[in-house]
């Protein structure tokens, strides 16, 4: 059988609490009154949803008890003062249930409240108007049947993710369900395009639910805004037949002017425009193409519509048919001294007027006769037609060209005897009359034949005297004509080359020599300098060299080049650059530089001359820096040098004084690293010297203190000292130790345990010395004290069997009498012949040095 149900076992759990308080109280107080409970007391619920009541007592033995609702119920669980029922398909949207319980004669209730709510599963916002105008209202209205309670609804109109109008339903009525938010929104241009949307929130939490919340589809708006002025039309008020003209039709403050529609028509026939934007104003045009049939008065209509509203002009067009007058002649092509008749006609409605005479009437034809003559050949001759249009007149025109024939003639307008400049180009040779089919015009020499009248490329090998010879069916004419070829100026690697060199002292002149016809003018100029023209004859000097551009011009144009000119000369040496007195610094990596002046760049090199140097090659320093430039060398012989550069417009020697330096070099055996003071010895300074030349001044401070003035060495000189010694080429340092040794001093001297040792007892002696290095101490026993046990740790000794009977010197036995202590420094101190003696009742140790003697005793008493 399965088990309760969550929401049962949770009814059950209060049930027993609740009897449990009941029952302590019954036993506590037997006269409190009996009480109903009902559990949940206030519950919310969704819609349809189900719950479980739990009704209880704390009545002993209740007579009966029950649940009264009208909700439907699912099952029931009972026990003796306890009742729990399930309520489903709760759809009520507030009810009050009533537990009971009868109890000694008396009935208990206990009420509760079950409130339902239901989510925001619809939201509805109501259709937008397909085109809203710009600058009026439109409603938005939202609703969400069912959702509730409603005082925990809120519902929010947006434009986008803006919110527009925020509305709560706080303090409806439990009972209301469902809500509706309209709003009156003024539509603007940004709004065109823009979702409206509709969110509604259900907020349980306060009760312990949580929020629910949905939003509407979106519904995008559209806005227009439409001028109220008419389009403006743009067409003739007259059109031919058969002709083609644009007509246009623009409008202005449209919006969006995107999704304006544009109809365009003459007549029954529509245009078919194509439409331009810019901005809210638009053109459309079209091309209007009149026919036979629409011939007369006709209407051209531009119609524009947008949001379902539209603007439309109208303009009359006439259409006509009006064609160009015919014009003839007898003959078109005559021979000289033949007549000619000519004649224009036009419609009927035309007057025609023929070489600006008039006909009589319209309609009539206009006529005229002539003798030809060679002046007439090619002659036009123009005939004119006027109609009135609809108030209009329209003129048309035709022309017809005559043909007279008659002999060749070689004129020097047209076939000029000198071709030079743009005749060359040319190389017309025209004869008259200009008939092909009856003319032949021919120009050649014995080495070329010209092709006449045809642009083309001339080669100055064409130059010369050519026979020009021209022929129809009339007769012939014979010219001689001159061409010259003109070209623009040259100026090539002979005649001028690129690269000039020149050498200091000498003359020399800038010329340069170019081609061209006419003789062209050549002019030479430093480069950058516009008034620097290099003429005649110069002496060359090094401010010479340079760049210069040369150009040359004549009338057919001109020609530039760059000419480089360098400047030699022999070797020079400057003493900047090469100095007379050289210092070599051992180990600076320096070689000896010297620069010579000269063009091309001379050789230099330097050799020793007499004692060590004899026949040494000094190495010099490269004028740039190359992987291949000479090893410096570690050592260099000073002496003198003699250096010699050459080139190839001469040679120059110099005598060159070389010396060699070092910087400061200390070492251990300049300057050991640890020195020893005596103390009370005469002070002096450290013994540090260094090497280099010039001689290094060495300077030793200590801890930054410099070295100070005093007349005896104390232990307090003892410490580490820096020494820095310092030339014109650099500086070197070592850190030196110095110690202080001073002689042994006994600080202490003591036997133990004081106050005497019995005979045969043990006693032990203590020595301390102050001394560096540090002193050995070494012990002897008196005479008569040889068979005593000694222990000695250098600075304590221990005597075992000291003492014999009282008042006896056995030597073997009593050790009292005069100890020897010998302290000793290495290498420093000697000991000189101690005085042994024996005192009855005491020993004294002496210890004694050459100078100062100093002594120290202790007595060990017999007892």
């Amino acid at each position: 059988m399965p088990g309760p149900s969550p929401g049962l076992r949770r009814a059950l759990l209060g049930l027993w609490a609740a009897l449990g308080l009941g029952l302590f109280g019954l036993s506590a107080v037997s006269q409190e009154p009996f009480w109903a409970d009902l559990q949940p007391r206030v519950a919310f619920v969704e819609r349809g949803g189900s719950l479980w009541l739990n009704c209880s007592t704390n009545c002993p033995r209740p007579e009966r008890g029950g649940l009264e609702t009208s909700l439907r119920r699912n099952g029931t669980q009972r026990g003796l003062r306890w009742l729990a029922r399930q309520l489903v398909d709760i759809r009520e949207p507030e009810t009050q249930p009533v537990c009971f319980f009868r109890c000694a004669r008396r009935t208990l209730q206990a009420r509760g409240l079950i409130r339902t709510f239901q989510r925001p599963d619809r939201v509805e916002l109501m259709p937008l108007p397909p085109w809203q105008p710009v600058g009026e209202n439109f409603t938005l209205s939202c609703r969400v049947p069912g959702a509730g309670p409603r005082a925990s609804l809120t519902l929010t109109l947006l434009r986008g993710a803006q919110e527009l109008i925020r509305r709560s339903f706080a303090g409806e009525p439990p009972r209301a369900r469902g809500a509706v938010l309209t709003a009156t929104v003024l539509a603007r241009r940004e709004d065109h395009g823009a979702n409206f949307s509709c969110r509604a929130e259900l907020d349980l939490r306060p009760h312990g639910l949580g929020l629910f919340e949905n939003s509407s589809a979106p519904r995008e708006l559209r806005t227009f805004s439409l001028s109220p002025d008419p389009p403006r039309l743009t067409a003739p008020r007259l059109l031919e037949v058969g002709s083609e003209r644009p007509v246009s039709c623009a409008l202005d403050g449209l919006f969006p002017a995107s999704e304006a529609r544009v109809y365009l028509a003459l007549g029954d026939q529509n245009l078919s425009p194509d439409v331009t934007l810019d901005g809210d104003a638009l053109v459309a045009t079209a091309t209007a193409t009149a026919s036979a049939e629409q011939e007369g008065a006709r209407q051209l209509v531009c119609n524009v519509t947008l949001g379902g509203e539209d603007r439309e002009t109208r303009e009359n067009v006439t259409i006509y048919s009006f064609p160009a007058p015919l014009l003839t002649l007898s003959e078109p092509s005559v021979s000289e001294g033949q007549m000619v008749t000519v004649t224009c006609t036009a419609v009927a409605q035309a007057l025609v007027t023929l070489e600006g005479v008039p006909a009589a009437v319209p309609g009539q034809p206009a006529q005229l006769q002539l003798n030809a003559t060679e002046n007439d050949d090619r002659r036009n001759f123009f005939c004119d037609a006027t109609l009135d249009v609809d108030g209009e007149t329209l003129i048309k025109n035709r022309s017809a060209e005559l043909r007279v024939l008659y002999a060749p003639r070689l004129d020097d307008s047209d076939c000029p005897r000198s071709w030079a400049g743009p005749r060359a180009q040319s190389r017309r040779c025209a004869a008259r009359p200009r008939e092909p089919r009856t003319l032949s015009a021919l120009c050649g020499s014995a080495r070329a034949v010209l092709a006449l009248g045809l642009l083309g490329p001339i080669t100055r090998a064409l130059s010369g005297t050519y026979r020009c010879k021209a022929a129809n069916d009339q007769g012939e004419a014979v010219k001689d004509v001159t061409l010259t070829v003109e070209y623009a100026p040259a100026l090539d690697s002979v005649g001028c080359p690129e690269r000039l060199t020149w050498l200091e002292g000498t003359e020399a002149s800038l010329s340069c020599v170019a081609h061209g016809v006419p003789p062209p003018d050549v002019i030479c100029m430093r480069s950058g300098e516009l008034a620097a023209v290099i003429e005649g004859l110069l002496r060359v000097t090094r401010e010479h060299a340079g760049t210069y551009r040369c150009e040359a011009t004549n009338p057919r144009g001109s020609a530039a080049k760059n000419v480089a000119i360098t400047v030699e000369y022999g070797p020079r040496f400057e003493e900047p650059s090469c100095p007379s007195n050289w210092t070599w610094v051992e180990g600076s990596g320096h070689l000896f530089p010297c620069e010579v002046d000269g063009k091309p760049q001379p050789s230099v090199k330097c050799v020793g001359s007499g004692g060590a140097t004899e026949g040494v090659l000094l190495p010099l320093a490269p004028p740039d820096p190359s992987p291949r430039a000479p090893r410096i060398p570690r050592v260099l012989a000073p002496g003198i040098y003699i250096c010699n550069a050459t080139n190839r417009h001469g040679s120059v020697a110099k005598t060159v004084v070389v010396s060699a330096e070092s910087p400061p070099e200390m070492d251990e055996s300049t300057c050991p690293s640890h020195q020893t003071w005596l103390e009370g010895a005469e002070a002096s300074a450290l013994a540090c010297a260094a090497r280099g030349r010039p001689s290094p001044g060495v300077l030793c401070s200590r801890e930054g203190t410099p070295w100070p003035e005093q007349q005896r060495v104390s232990r307090e000189d003892a410490g580490i000292y820096h020494c820095v010694a310092t030339n014109a080429h650099g500086t070197d340092s070592r850190t030196v130790t110095v110690g202080v040794e001073y002689r042994p001093v006994v600080a202490e001297l003591a036997a133990s345990p004081p106050g005497g040792v019995r005979p045969g007892g043990n006693f032990t002696l203590t020595c301390r010395a102050e001394a560096w290095p540090p002193a050995q101490i070494s012990w002897r026993a008196p005479p008569g004290a040889l068979n005593i046990g000694l222990s000695s740790n250098n600075s304590t000794l221990s005597v075992a069997g000291a003492m014999g009977s009282h008042g006896q010197k056995s030597p073997s036995h009593c050790a009292a009498g005069a100890w020897r202590i010998t302290v000793r420094v290495a290498g420093k101190w000697q000991l000189g012949r101690g005085e042994a003696r024996y005192l009855r009742g005491g020993v004294t140790w002496e210890l004694r040095r050459p100078t100062p003697p100093a002594s120290r005793s202790v007595q060990v008493d017999e007892t």
